[in-house]
């Protein structure tokens, strides 16, 4: 049904919004297939409403119904405009529902008036981070009762929040109420922790705590009015007994979020901590808040570090925050503080980024017996800066020298690039060093596209553009392997966020693949990886962003587990191969197994289990059948002997025989076929539930089953 937005009578029933009910005019609230009589040009706006969140784009809400318009079709580069038909101005007021780029002019909306620009609005968002809910403004055009008007939606921006999103544009007598603000409160920091209650639905607003006049925090937060999902905390034991101001921008008029943030001398927890019924048991997951990409991953004396882009104060994207935490097996982990803080720390947003261990003191930062971890991250606005710590990253100093590259990209990988025999130094200096640093960034160049840009340095301050890699997206990752565990035959490897990798040779200023395209080892919900740096022995341990929602829960996304990356000889040439590292193991029990024995199609082979961790290891030969299924739970995984497919990926039989191990864990599990060739992370669709027995069956015809082991794990949370 072709349903037109145009002046729609109909009755206004909000009382929260608009107080008590009146008779209103709907203007539009596009809930219909399509715009109906308002008129589209370009192709930010597409053919009809959006139905919520586009491709790409944060999570959109505060908007009503089904539908809104969203200009970010195609991202923020796309442009447009949207015209509705005349209409007569009849009521006091035009309210309507408003969210995206703040850029006067650009991305508005306007009323026009025999053709004159009466009123004007743009979104609330001028900087990285922000929201992406609406809420309700108003014009007062009592002036303009008894005028043809239209309205004019307009996307001209390019670039960040490059787009508007407009709903429910209503003629009424009664003006919209929106959030107001701003608001503040004293707090004595009596105790270590500051506690903030979040509403997972709730609007966002612009938090800042200052201490003795000076701002420590800074950031996006959603305070409820009245339902708490679950408490975030900041450790805030720097500036005990000291008296802080909590300020927000905005906030709803009968909101209580401010007036609950408190004090604490722990962290509060509506459900038991770890036990939390998504919670993934066998790798490390932040406390609170969202994570998305693993940063800084780095071995230092003993410890390994992961760091992460974090938003410490709701359920989606925001912030960028670097969470922190240390390992000393790669298996038990302990979160610590916030490493480094957006709009405090940086100008902007802290992005993904990389460490190091400055062990030469090449930049001349250490200050005691530690050498410097040395981070280096994308503020955004600004470009690619260094952060530095001397006490083993705990806590980093934001040096004045940033930014240290400015160019269009992000996420800058720091590598230290050894000499060999037949590599050309820099200079003197880096020739007595025996090396320099380079850093390996995601960059946009009006020739190259989108690319990896190559940059050197040999102090970590003054760096210089060496060459560009094109074809790449967003965290790149820069790595050294030996072939066939040969420590005297070397390749280096350029690895994708989107896991697609070239193997080839570097010589510390520009990569050269030995091959066309691209090849994969990674697949399913696995996205940003990272590899530490340091590890002794010239290890590779890769670990990656596990894209799994979890709802109902106080965190959300996770990590994949630790893969160790091999480089070895194949039939089609060198590929990376990455297996669970062995250090899992330690969380193995007694195993379930089944002789080995022939599988009849009719005939499944199912092990009696009673958790929801395991360990489950298959080697079968599977003859005359289609496929070889196996089950856990919800979840079938399926390997086709005509395609040599396990799931989507490619595993040819090796001498006849099918490998595969299966690591299932709480919300998701991660697939190993052969010995790494392919590997798989993927959510698991039955909520986390109690897995019963565990199935092998043949399909199609029989087949030889030699391995069917099924370890029952312990959680890396308890003792």
């Amino acid at each position: 049904m072709n349903r037109s937005p145009t002046v729609v009578l109909a009755v206004w029933l909000s009382q929260a919004t608009f107080g008590a009910a009146a008779l209103d005019l709907l203007i539009a609230d596009f809930e219909g297939a399509d715009y109906g009589d308002w008129k589209a040009s370009g192709d930010a706006f597409g053919t009809g409403p959006a139905r919520g969140t586009l491709p790409g784009q944060m999570q959109v809400d505060g908007f009503l119904g089904q539908g809104l318009v969203n200009s970010f079709r195609g991202g923020d580069d796309s442009t447009g405009t949207l015209t509705s038909p005349p209409f007569q101005i009849q009521r006091d007021f035009i309210n309507f529902l408003v969210g995206g780029g703040m850029h006067p002019g650009k991305t508005c909306m306007n009323l026009l008036v025999d053709g004159r620009v009466e009123r004007t609005v743009t979104g609330p968002n001028d900087r990285p981070g922000g929201s992406e809910r609406l809420d309700w403004a108003s014009w007062d055009v009592k002036d303009l009762k008894g005028k043809y008007a239209t309205l004019q939606i307009v996307d001209a921006q390019q670039g960040g929040w490059g787009h508007i999103n407009i709903d429910q544009i209503v003629q009424s007598d009664r003006q919209a109420k929106a959030a107001v603000g701003p608001a503040s409160r004293q707090l004595i920091l009596d105790q270590r922790y500051l506690l903030f209650p979040i509403g997972n639905n709730a609007p966002a607003c612009r938090l800042t705590i200052l201490v003795d006049g000076q701002r420590i925090h800074d950031f996006d937060i959603n305070l409820p009015s009245d339902k708490v999902d679950w408490w975030s905390h900041l450790d805030l034991s720097r500036y005990a007994g000291r008296t802080a101001v909590v300020k927000v921008d905005k906030l709803p008029a009968d909101s209580l979020g401010l007036s609950r943030v408190e004090t604490s001398p722990a962290p509060r927890h509506l459900q038991p901590l770890y036990q939390e019924a998504l919670r993934p048991q066998l790798r490390f997951s932040q406390m609170r808040g969202w994570n998305n990409d693993p940063n800084g991953m780095v071995y230092y004396q003993g410890e390994y570090h992961l760091f992460w882009q974090s938003n410490p104060f709701g359920w989606k994207w925001a912030n960028m925050y670097w969470g922190h935490a240390v390992s000393r097996d790669l298996v038990h982990w302990e979160e610590l503080p916030y490493a480094l803080y957006p709009r405090v720390m940086a100008a902007g947003a802290c992005f993904s980024g990389s460490a190091n261990v400055d062990e030469l003191n090449t930049g001349g930062w250490q200050t005691g017996a530690e050498h410097p971890l040395v981070a280096a991250f994308t503020d955004t606005g600004r470009g690619e800066a260094i952060a530095v710590s001397n006490d083993r990253g705990r806590t980093w100093r934001y040096i004045p020298e940033n930014p240290v590259i400015q160019h269009r990209g992000r996420d800058p990988k720091l590598v230290w690039f050894p000499y060999g025999p037949q590599d050309t130094p820099l200079d003197d200096t880096a020739k007595r060093r025996g090396g320099h640093w380079v850093i390996a960034v995601y960059d946009e160049h009006d020739r190259h596209g989108r690319n990896i840009a190559f940059y050197t340095s040999g102090n970590l301050k003054e760096w210089t553009l060496q060459s560009h890699l094109p074809g790449y997206f967003e965290c790149p990752e820069l790595f050294r392997l030996p072939v066939d565990g040969q420590t005297d035959h070397h390749r280096w490897i350029v690895f994708g966020a989107d896991a697609q990798y070239a193997v080839g040779r570097f010589d510390g200023r520009s990569f050269t693949p030995e091959h066309e395209g691209k090849h994969r080892v990674h697949y399913g919900a696995y996205y940003a990886s990272q590899c530490f740096s340091k590890l002794p022995n010239g290890r590779v341990v890769q670990i990656g962003w596990a894209r799994v929602d979890l709802p109902g829960m106080s965190f959300n996304q996770t990590f994949s587990l630790p893969t160790e990356l091999t480089l070895k000889s194949t039939q089609a040439g060198l590929r990376l191969h990455a297996q669970p590292i062995d250090e899992l193991e330690v969380l193995r029990g007694e195993p379930l197994a089944a002789a080995p024995a022939t599988l009849s199609p009719d005939q499944p082979i199912r092990l009696q289990t009673d958790g929801q961790l395991f360990d489950i290891v298959v080697v079968a030969e599977p003859g005359a059948a289609q496929e070889i299924h196996l089950q856990f739970g919800a979840t079938v995984l399926k390997y086709n002997v005509a395609a040599a497919k396990l799931e989507e990926m490619p595993l040819p039989l090796a001498q006849g025989q099918l490998k595969f191990r299966v690591i299932v864990d709480r919300p998701l599990y991660e697939i190993c076929g052969g010995e790494g060739d392919v590997y798989k992370t993927e959510p698991r669709m039955d909520g986390g539930a109690a897995i019963r027995n565990i199935g092998l069956s043949a399909i199609g015809g029989p087949a030889k089953v030699q391995t069917f082991k099924v370890y029952p794990l312990r959680s890396i949370w308890r003792p």
